[in-house]
């Protein structure tokens, strides 16, 4: 009885040692993210190219490239991450790899040119009495 009662109590601090570990590299990756999103507003590419992994995958609306273009694109301008609101975080860590998903409202650039440009032009019926 003495030895299943050690055993449980092993067994219990293990898994609390563990979610403490998962804890504190949940809240690393929640605090590294956001300090991205700043990055990203400050047009910090330097730094951004140090934290996308080479092989990462950017999806936009307008495609799909990897770290290089995204490094480019930021560094040039032409997409702009003025400012993510993030609204929900959500992490899971498993060994030594973590997936965050964020829920945000972003304000952005896009291709931001000197001249003005059309952007709508919209018809409708105006019915007279």
């Amino acid at each position: 009885m003495r030895t299943s009662m050690i055993g449980l109590f092993l067994v219990i601090m293990s898994a609390q040692w563990s979610f403490a570990q998962d804890s504190t590299a949940e809240q690393e990756v929640v605090d590294l993210s956001k300090a991205k999103w700043q990055w990203m507003a400050e047009q910090n590419a330097d730094t951004l190219a140090t934290l996308f992994h080479n092989r990462a995958k950017f999806v936009h609306m307008g495609g799909t490239w990897g770290k290089d273009q995204e490094v480019d694109i930021i560094r040039s301008g032409r997409i702009h991450y003025k400012q993510a609101d993030i609204h929900e975080v959500m992490v899971e860590v498993f060994d030594d790899t973590a997936i965050l998903w964020n829920r945000i409202t972003l304000l952005a650039v896009v291709g931001q040119e000197d001249d003005w440009k059309l952007l709508n032009m919209s018809f409708s019926v105006l019915r007279r009495p």
